[in-house]
């Protein structure tokens, strides 16, 4: 599937079901791995993000892409506010709920550096998960092999028995369609 991001972002509000699959397959492990950072067990996290999952399926309908860091910044502060309330939701009512890791979390700069470069991180590991099946696999291996593991374009070629000029070529092919996956969401 070679759809942009903001194209993603406006066949969801479309209900477009691919494109919900697509979003569900590359944010599912981000706010997995959010919920674990901010200190809630296993089976919490997973409930927290078919919560989240849920209210992004009705909110996304509304969702008006402005600019850069427009739905990365609305992305957090759905996330933050769905762990708030699945906090409050675990204390016992008059009590003074235990948030976690979410206070120091949700608006300190180690939680800005979350929703920048791991954000970022997270989203492209995955984007190259979901994008490896769309390649043939040596044009896969050349990507890898030259950016992921530094390479030299020229040992690359030897490796895979190619030419350099392929190498580069395969390897702007993977970027390309990696920048087409992430745009917009990557801002």
């Amino acid at each position: 599937m070679h759809t942009t991001s903001l194209s993603l972002l406006i066949r969801l509000r479309d209900h477009d079901a691919l494109a919900w699959g697509r979003f569900v397959t590359l944010y599912t492990p981000l706010l997995f791995y959010w919920a674990r950072r901010v200190g809630l067990a296993s089976d919490d996290a997973d409930d927290y993000v078919q919560d989240v999952l849920v209210l992004l399926l009705d909110k996304l309908q509304k969702f008006e892409h402005r600019g850069q860091g427009s739905f990365r910044g609305w992305l957090r502060t759905v996330a933050v506010n769905k762990c708030r309330e699945r906090f409050r939701r675990r204390s016992p009512p008059g009590a003074e709920g235990d948030n976690g890791d979410l206070d120091s979390l949700a608006d300190s700069a180690e939680g800005s550096a979350f929703w920048g470069q791991e954000y970022r991180q997270h989203l492209m590991a995955r984007a190259l998960e979901i994008m490896q099946a769309e390649f043939e696999p040596k044009t896969w291996q050349a990507c890898w092999q030259r950016i992921v593991e530094d390479r030299p374009a020229a040992e690359v070629a030897r490796n895979l028995g190619v030419s350099e000029a392929n190498v580069y070529v395969y390897t702007g092919r993977v970027l390309r369609r990696l920048r087409e996956e992430l745009q917009d969401l990557f801002d």
